[in-house]
């Protein structure tokens, strides 16, 4: 009898769930410390919990955050992700934020600091890795100076409201796909990476908009242009959700390339909710971004009241495919300050995540172990049982390649008498000082043989092969033997004949006016040596394009 009990009992407690995953961690920890099995745990778990500044002043107190840094370190944490930007405001000094007048103060901590400087060299100095977190991404608050001041960048839905209700309550969301949109939130990140030493960013389920929005003017209008359709009526209409999905997906690819152009190693993190949730109802195609390579870190937010629920999201297949791909989180909740959760069912939830080789983050860091329902002891002793080992984080580094030695060329000597490139200095010209072109020949050149006329040949396209059409004319502006006025003949003037440039019959169009022509009458002819070769045949075609008029071009001068 005694025995039936015993027996009835022990297989009711072998069918516990929370038991079940108790033994699975205890025998593997126990086989992983087998000399047989010995080998270091997995180096890029993530072991995260999110700071806010929403019912906590942890992140604003240097003692406070100082304890937490310690805490998290002695207990095997390795990320943090401290709150910069919340309900349309910076939480660190932006010069941004202040330039587009929507900043009417600067977030200080209480002794003066900066906070998320104060948090960044703490962290570091005790090996955890700080990614600061976009909580609000697209949405802000309807009372907010940015929502006021830049009315225009709002969406809305297809009644022509605009708010829509949050965990945050009641907001209203930045219009993604507008590019001004765009460039504000890309230069808000990138003012972080410059102002701080981040090992990344990270976004969460509001680097989003709510399926219900994009039905504002910008919207509409592109809508149309790119489709030649109106918005369908229906918010989730398959093909509309999927085009404005594109559009926040081609965002996140331009958002990464510029993370990755100002540090190359930083993590880019998101944060979803699962899968389904997230595309149906916010346009997160987060798998997409996977996928692309898009993002560096996913942790899945699977806020669940109950171990069956939650153990079903994180076998889903795309939290196993991202797993494989990129370091893969579960976002679990710790509990609020009006809403505390056993140390039991988190530790379940732990459990079930690590079964499936998925690292955790816990919302947020005072509901750990300073809002809850055991004391503060206890709860750090059964973490520290979770996480009996590190598990450290570091950024990979970018491996260069290794480019072969160049080869040593023997070079062989230089003769003595052998003039340096450096000290060569070219041959000297004979200057003719008061020498005039029109009328006169230097000493040297007067018994010389008039120089032969420079042609330019282009052949003329469509022309018969091996046929050069040509004409030839004289260039305007360099018309030998013509005197200025004033200026007596000189009798031993040798006139020489004109230079002649040939170009192509489609350039030449016969009888137009050159701008900066004299008047025929004032010209006084030239006799040149020779007869000016012509094609009376040709026929003129259109000049082509960027071919220089004639007047452009300049003379061959030796």
């Amino acid at each position: 009898m005694r025995w039936s009990i015993f027996s009835k009992s022990w297989r009711s407690l072998l069918k516990s769930r929370f038991l079940q995953l108790f033994l699975a961690t205890f025998f593997s920890t126990i086989l992983l410390s087998h000399p047989l099995f010995a080998f270091s745990p997995p180096k890029t778990e993530i072991r995260g919990v999110w700071l806010t500044t929403n019912d906590t002043d942890t992140l604003l107190d240097k003692p406070k955050l100082e304890e937490a840094i310690a805490e998290l370190s002695r207990l095997n944490f390795n990320t943090v992700y401290p709150v910069v930007w919340n309900s349309g405001y910076a939480l660190y000094p932006s010069a941004i934020a202040e330039k587009k007048g929507i900043q009417p103060f600067v977030h200080r901590g209480f002794q003066g600091q900066d906070p998320l400087t104060d948090l960044i060299d703490k962290a570091h100095a005790k090996g955890l890795l700080v990614l600061p977190w976009f909580e609000f991404g697209f949405m802000a608050p309807p009372s907010s100076e940015l929502a006021k001041k830049y009315a225009r960048w709002l969406t809305q839905k297809r009644d022509g409201t605009q708010t829509t209700i949050s965990a945050a309550g009641r907001v209203v969301w930045l219009n993604p796909f507008r590019p001004e949109v765009q460039e504000f939130i890309t230069s808000l990140v990138l003012e972080v990476m410059d102002l701080y030493d981040v090992d990344g960013i990270q976004f969460d389920d509001h680097l989003s908009l709510p399926s219900e929005l994009g039905y504002d003017p910008y919207t509409v209008n592109l809508y149309k242009q790119e489709t030649k359709k109106n918005p369908p009526a229906n918010p989730e209409d398959p093909a509309w959700l999927k085009w404005r999905a594109d559009k926040l997906t081609s965002y996140v690819s331009r958002l990464n390339k510029a993370i990755k152009a100002k540090k190359s190693n930083a993590i880019f993190s998101v944060s979803p909710n699962p899968y389904d949730t997230a595309y149906q109802g916010h346009l997160q195609d987060w798998f997409n971004w996977v996928k692309k390579d898009l993002v560096d870190e996913i942790i899945v937010q699977v806020y669940r009241p109950d171990l069956e629920t939650f153990i079903r999201q994180v076998e889903k297949p795309e939290i196993k495919e991202t797993r494989r791909k990129i370091p893969t989180g579960i976002g679990i909740l710790t509990g609020l300050r009006n809403r505390q959760i056993e140390m039991e069912f988190i530790e379940e939830k732990v459990l079930a995540a690590k079964q499936n080789g998925l690292g955790v983050s816990f919302f947020f860091y005072d509901s750990l172990w300073n809002y809850a329902p055991e004391s503060k002891i206890k709860r750090q002793e059964q973490f520290l049982a979770l996480f009996p080992y590190p598990a450290e984080r570091k950024l990979q580094t970018i491996k260069r390649p290794t480019l072969p030695k160049p080869q040593i060329i023997e070079i062989p000597e230089i003769p003595e008498n052998t003039t340096r490139v450096d000290d060569f200095k070219p041959y000297p010209t004979q200057q003719y000082n008061n020498f005039d072109p029109y009328n006169e020949v230097p000493e040297v050149m007067e018994n010389a043989l008039p120089a032969q006329q420079q042609e330019l040949i282009i052949p003329v396209e469509n022309n018969i092969p091996n046929q050069q059409q040509e004409i030839i004319i004289p260039v305007e502006n360099n018309i030998p033997n013509q005197r200025p006025e004033n200026k007596p003949p000189v009798e031993t003037n040798i006139p020489k004949p004109p230079q002649q440039i040939i170009i192509p019959v489609e350039t030449a169009t016969p009888n137009e006016t050159i701008e900066n022509m004299p008047e025929i009458e004032n010209i006084t002819p030239s006799r040149p040596s020779g007869k000016v070769p012509f094609d009376e045949n040709f026929t003129p075609y259109q000049t082509p394009e960027n071919m220089p008029l004639v007047e452009e071009m300049k003379p061959y001068r030796p």
